[in-house]
């Protein structure tokens, strides 16, 4: 009704704080309040009301004849009695309103009778009464002057209860505006104790369901989903348009809906200084709603996303200390071993455990066939598998060079996983394991729930795959220079050192065995007669022979010269004699052109008196001089004559 009163509270906070700081004044200080030119445009439905109850305590309308309501202006606002005077009349009676305001003064005149409604504490007329049809005489003048007093005082009656109405309603303003300051000071001092996300997101769920029981809400989490309350979810970015969460957070301002079905949906960012991190999404009905509560959803988002921001900080700086403690001690577990399938073994175990997953797998590049072979899994199904390099998210990564982070396969499968779909996995992080700028490996780490994946465990496993790879690289080319000085270069046969090696080992722990000396005939003469590239040719298809012979276990290896040996672990020397006349005849019955080869035969067992490498190798060398005495192209054991 008053604009000034209803939504100008500042105006009459003013005018009460003048009258109360006065003590001349009464205590009941809006007796003395009058109508200000603000309230002009505004007191007409007053002045209506108040002319209605002034009827009804009044005479009958048949003693008073027609009494009229006209604002300043001689606009008429309301009637009272039987009498329909026509259009002239009223335009006559509404100039005599528009004279009497303006002198101030009461006419007395046979067409009406006009008394201006003055205010308080001016002169100035604010309305006016007319009576039409009643007596003009003295009498009845003052009479009416006296009824038009008794309108002024029901007019300033209701004027002063819409001041205490106005006032009241303030009051309950200040007080809800101070209650909901308390509660958001309060609200944002538990947020911001908290030192963990989980914490926050919890806290801020039970802060809303105290505060607006009326309201469903929920939090969508742009990243790092915190899964312990089921209004929490994440926060899918498709670049939908009309999505109002989504928009929210792109846009980082809050979005409001109002629905066709009575509702209200609003989404506010929950912002902290770096970065937005979600929205928090409220729905309740229009009757609820109060505009004034965005202000209040706003800076509780706000606080969120600040403690959410300083837990974040706080938690990855205590993740950092952690990962650069975990990295150390990887480094120096890795480089304690330099043996490739121990390193797998140990880097399949050790990311089961610090990323708490269900599968995991070390993929290794095998460049001659260019596949990827499964080096080390806690999966016996896909173990010792070879697969393609263009097959599944390995072959992405092998593509790519880069990691890969996948929070739900079975809902945004983007290629066929061997891993995911023997496990049923939903999440899984992949990363390069790089030598240089050369991929050898990949690293593959799944787990069966759906977002389990952290941004800072895509993060770490890149970091621990450069590790990873530099242990790999070094116990590869390890096992290369000690390939190297193992295996003579010519014959790929181990070197003779390694076989001594060998040998003592299996002496320390086996029963018995047995040693095979392999020696060219004439070999000097096919270097003389065919040249040395052939005589290296002959060489090398020996030892092709002898390696297509023996078991895996057992080691062969380039004596010296043209001479050539074989140990036989668990082997008696009757057993070994048939090794080396199949070593005989398909040397004789291969080369080209072709040789022959004569054998000494040794053997020990746990019962000699003396053990040793160097018996062995003698008394081996001892029956193979006796089989190139005795016409060559025989085997000879030690002992026989």
């Amino acid at each position: 009704m008053r604009k000034s009163m209803l939504i100008g509270e500042p105006t009459i906070l003013d005018r009460s704080a003048e009258y109360q700081g006065n003590t001349q004044q009464p205590a009941i200080w809006y007796v003395n309040e009058d109508i200000q030119d603000t309230d002009e445009p505004y007191i007409v439905p007053l002045l209506e009301d108040s002319f209605h109850q002034w009827l009804e305590e009044s005479a009958p309308s048949s003693l008073l004849g027609l009494r009229l309501l006209f604002d300043a202006q001689g606009q008429q606002l309301a009637a009272g009695g039987d009498m329909k005077p026509d259009r002239v009349q009223f335009d006559r009676i509404g100039e005599l309103v528009r004279e009497a305001c303006e002198t101030t003064e009461c006419i007395n005149s046979e067409e009406a009778i006009i008394i201006p409604l003055k205010k308080r504490f001016s002169n100035q007329p604010f309305a006016a009464l007319a009576w039409l049809g009643v007596s003009t005489s003295e009498g009845v003048l003052e009479w009416l002057k006296t009824a038009a007093l008794h309108y002024i005082t029901i007019f300033y009656h209701r004027f002063e209860q819409v001041f205490v109405r106005d006032l009241i309603r303030q009051q309950q303003y200040f007080e809800k505006d101070a209650t909901r300051r308390d509660s958001l000071y309060q609200a944002t001092k538990r947020l911001h104790d908290q030192i963990d996300v989980s914490s926050v997101v919890c806290e801020l769920m039970i802060i809303m369901e105290n505060c607006y029981p009326h309201a469903d809400f929920n939090l969508y989490l742009s990243q790092d989903f915190v899964n312990v309350d089921q209004r929490i979810k994440p926060l899918f970015i498709r670049n939908t348009a009309n999505d109002l969460y989504e928009k929210a957070f792109l846009e980082s301002k809050p979005n409001l809906e109002l629905h066709d079905d009575g509702t209200v949906r609003v989404g506010i960012p929950m912002s902290g200084k770096q970065a937005v991190y979600g929205v928090l999404g409220i729905t309740m009905n229009r009757e609820q709603w109060d505009e004034s509560e965005l202000r209040a959803f706003v800076l509780l988002a706000a606080s969120a996303g600040s403690a959410f921001e300083n837990a974040k900080l706080y938690e990855q700086s205590n993740l950092l200390i952690g990962e650069l403690q975990l990295i150390n001690e990887l480094t120096q577990r890795l480089n304690q071993s330099l043996r490739l399938n121990e390193i797998f073994e140990f880097t399949t175990k050790e990311l089961l455990q610090i990323f708490k997953a269900d599968y995991c797998c070390v993929l290794q590049l095998n460049r001659s066939d260019n596949s990827f072979q499964v080096m080390s899994s806690n999966l016996p199904a896909i173990t010792a598998e070879n697969l393609s390099i263009d097959f599944g998210y390995s072959g992405i990564v092998y593509q790519t060079k880069e990691p890969i982070i996948v929070s739900d396969y079975w809902n945004t499968r983007l290629v066929t996983s061997q891993l995911m779909e023997t496990t049923g996995s939903r999440s899984l992080i992949a990363t390069p394991i790089m030598a240089g700028s050369d991929i050898v490996g990949v690293i593959m780490v799944a787990h069966q729930s759906p977002n389990f994946f952290s941004y800072e465990n895509y993060k770490l496993i890149q970091v621990l795959s450069t590790h990873i790879g530099l242990a790999i690289s070094n116990a590869s080319l390890h096992a290369e220079v000690r390939r190297m000085v193992i295996t003579d270069n010519l014959t790929g046969l181990h070197a003779r050192h390694y076989l001594n090696e060998q040998i003592q080992t299996r002496q320390r722990k086996d029963r018995c065995g047995s040693l095979v000396l392999v020696d060219i005939d004439h070999f000097k003469k096919v270097n003389d007669t065919y040249g040395h590239q052939v005589g290296d040719q002959i060489l090398i298809a020996v030892s092709d022979v002898i390696r297509s012979v023996i078991r895996e276990s057992d080691i062969a290896a380039r004596w010296g010269g043209e001479e050539l040996a074989v140990y036989l672990p668990q082997i008696r020397s009757d057993q070994a004699h048939k090794i080396a006349e199949r070593i005989r005849y398909r040397v004789e019955a291969l080369t080209e052109p072709p040789v022959t080869v004569s054998c000494g035969l040794s053997e020990w067992s746990f019962e000699d008196e003396k053990i040793s490498v160097e018996s062995l190798f003698y008394k081996a060398d001892m029956a193979l001089y006796g089989a190139k005495n005795s016409g060559r192209n025989q085997i000879i054991i030690d002992g026989e004559s």
